[in-house]
Order: C-alpha cells, then structure tokens, then sequence
C-alpha cells in the first residue's frame, strides 16, 4: 500500500528529476548527481525540494506520502510554475543558506 516514502526530501531521488526541465536544470541536476550526500551542493537541492515539496508538512497517510518521495518531487518539478531559471535561482539561494550555516556551525562556533 505505501509506497518509498521518507521523512524530508531522500537524495536517491535527485536522478529521476533530470529530464523534467530544460538544459539548465538538467546540468545542475547532473552535477550533484556526482557529489557526496552530504556536499554543500547536494545539501542545497535537498533543501529547495524539501520545502518545494512541503516535506515537513507531509502526512505519513496522505496522498502523496502513499505515492512516495520521488513521484512527489518530479511531480512538483514538473508542476513548477516558474521558468528554469527561477527554479535554480531556488537551488542556488538555499545553497547559500546551506553555505551560511556551515560557515556558522564551524569550528565550534554553534550559534544555536
């Protein structure tokens, strides 16, 4: 009944949205494709999916739960209302975020 559902946006799903966009997606896709899960890069398109998909509001018994991860986030890819553009300036501004926590949870210097 349910199918391969995740707490928040699961990284094996970032290959299946690839081809949903234009060139300019399809690269940015491809290069985290080639990156370790826990590189700044990879980190960053999973925060853009996790909060395009509205992962923390996900319901273990709703719909798109029962789907799983990866048909909601190539559908939400797909259903993307912005241009390719707005997409990865997207990524890129939750890499910077991903960025600025980094640089603010380094060498011990928590701010939390």
């Amino acid at each position: 009944m349910y199918s391969d559902s995740e707490l928040l946006f699961p990284i094996y799903a970032v290959p299946h949205l690839k081809d949903l966009r234009g060139p300019a997606w399809r690269k940015v896709v491809e290069r985290v494709m080639k990156l370790e899960d826990g590189h700044p890069e990879a980190l960053a398109l999973s925060l853009m999916m996790i909060q395009l998909d509205g992962c923390l509001t996900c319901e273990a018994d709703s719909y798109k739960a029962m789907r799983g991860c990866v048909a909601c986030a190539m559908q939400n890819i797909k259903r993307f209302k912005g241009s390719d553009r707005d997409l990865i300036k997207r990524y890129r501004d939750a890499l910077k975020e991903v960025e600025a926590y980094i640089g603010d949870h380094s060498n011990g210097n928590s701010k939390a």
